[in-house]
């Protein structure tokens, strides 16, 4: 699964969004992370080591223009083997609503104030 989303805020102010690992239970309370290496402003790499799914996820974080694109891979198999093809394919569709939902959510909430064309706010100001 690959998502990708412009956000109007430096790297740095949306790297510090993935670098709780309590935030990561709230984006995705289904998968057990491990960071296998943390890029700082430029994202984070996770191995998926849980019971449910095996595989690695990555944000990545690319500096353009004035903002950023938030870059989201997700590579996982059920840990068991035990899908079926129509199953996978909804948990396919499921897993990417939940990524724009995300990235939407951030987008709406670290863009709060800023109007349209203008460049991104100073992290003070907000």
């Amino acid at each position: 699964m690959v998502d990708e989303t412009f956000l109007a805020v430096p790297p740095e102010r949306l790297a510090a969004e993935f670098a709780d690992p309590a935030a990561w239970r709230r984006l995705w309370p289904d998968l057990a992370l491990r960071v296998f290496a943390d890029r700082g402003p430029q994202g984070v790499r996770w191995s998926v080591v849980g019971d449910a799914w095996r595989g690695s996820m990555e944000v990545w974080l690319e500096a353009v223009g004035d903002g950023t694109v938030l870059h989201y891979f997700l590579r996982v198999d059920p840990a068991d083997g035990t899908l079926s093809r129509r199953a996978a394919t909804r948990e396919g569709v499921r897993r990417q609503r939940a990524a724009k939902a995300l990235a939407f959510a951030l987008k709406d909430r670290l863009e709060a104030g800023r109007s349209p064309g203008v460049p991104p706010l100073p992290t003070g100001e907000r």
